[in-house]
């Protein structure tokens, strides 16, 4: 059954390519599947990263006494 998501070739090392076929075949998955689900959590990881950036710089630039109070927000 043809897919409609878009497709990506990959080379891998041999070792990398073992290691996800590893994976793979643990949790009963096609090997397509795992790497897509391995892509998911490297970019969830990436994206905690940035926030986390974003969030010490905001904490270092803070100014308690600029910041709104809650009832002048709501």
């Amino acid at each position: 059954m043809p897919t409609k998501n878009p497709r990506v070739n990959v080379v891998l090392e041999t070792p990398l390519y073992n290691s996800v076929e590893h994976l793979a075949k643990r949790d009963g998955v096609s090997l397509s599947l795992k790497v897509r689900d391995l892509i998911r959590e490297a970019l969830e990881m990436e994206e905690d990263v940035a926030l986390a950036v974003l969030a010490e710089k905001r904490e270092r630039t803070f100014s308690k006494t600029k910041s709104l109070k809650h009832d002048e927000v709501w």
